[in-house]
């Protein structure tokens, strides 16, 4: 009885006693990570830490007021910048406007000149029907007093 108290004891370890198996695998992980990587991702870890600290230490102020003063600083800078870009941008239109301008005087100087041509062509015309037309009157009031002279009563 003895014996097969203990070979069940032995099976019933064998079956459901998984600790052996959980320590070889535990070893195994151990020996993988720890012992052949040499701890290399805790010593990166570490240095990750370390960098993170020196940053903070580096890039945080030591106090409010201060960062309330860089804050204040920026905003001037930005809307001097702002400043600065709006009187470009005035002086791109301002050029561009005089760049319009001066096509338009251009333009209307020369529509001046043709409304002035054209106004001197139509002055001749008219003159020219004008002297022909006093040129026909003269010639009708000439033919006129011929004709009155002939008449004794005058």
């Amino acid at each position: 009885m003895e014996k097969i108290a203990k070979d069940v004891g032995d099976i019933q370890s064998r079956l459901l006693d998984h600790r052996p198996v959980i320590n070889a695998e535990v070893r195994y992980f151990v020996r993988e990570f720890e012992e052949k990587r040499g701890h290399r991702e805790s010593r990166l870890l570490e240095n990750l830490d370390k960098m993170v600290v020196e940053t903070n230490e580096q890039m945080l102020p030591t106090n409010l007021d201060d960062v309330t003063k860089q804050l204040s600083d920026v905003i001037k800078r930005l809307e001097a910048a702002n400043h600065m870009a709006e009187r470009v941008q005035q002086r791109e239109l301002e050029a561009q406007q005089n760049t319009q301008l001066q096509a338009n005087m251009e333009q209307l100087k020369d529509e001046w000149a043709d409304f002035l041509k054209e106004q001197q062509r139509l002055k001749e015309e008219v003159d020219e029907e004008h002297a022909k037309a006093v040129g026909q009157l003269s010639t009708k009031y000439n033919e006129k007093k011929k004709e009155l002279a002939q008449f004794p009563f005058v």
